[in-house]
């Protein structure tokens, strides 16, 4: 006759919690990259575009860096914040200047 352990048979697998959250993070920590440094030409196009966004309210789509990647948020700006250096967009969400690495005009 069969006579099962019940739970007595998974207790070695409880030596891998924390295993797949460790995992995870190491592959996060892996992919990230070093900062895009812009070159003036670039700068002076998206102050352009930043520019004509805002007088003429287009949506446009921010490529930025954050905590080692490059993200993307799509909306239109509510506030240009020259003091803090930063873009408010419409749905509350700020974005640092030094941390843009591309802006695009939506059609």
């Amino acid at each position: 006759m069969y006579n099962d352990r019940g739970i007595i048979k998974w207790a070695p697998f409880d030596a891998l919690n924390g295993f797949h959250e460790a995992i995870s993070n190491y592959k996060y920590q892996k992919n990230k990259i070093e900062k895009p440094i812009l070159l003036e030409d670039k700068l002076e196009q998206m102050d352009m575009i930043l520019k004509d966004a805002v007088l003429e309210y287009k949506e446009i789509e921010i490529k930025y860096y954050e905590d080692g990647y490059i993200k993307n948020i799509f909306g239109f700006i509510r506030k240009l914040d020259i003091i803090y250096k930063n873009i408010i967009l419409d749905n509350g969400i700020k974005i640092l200047l030094e941390n843009i690495t591309n802006i695009e005009l939506m059609d």
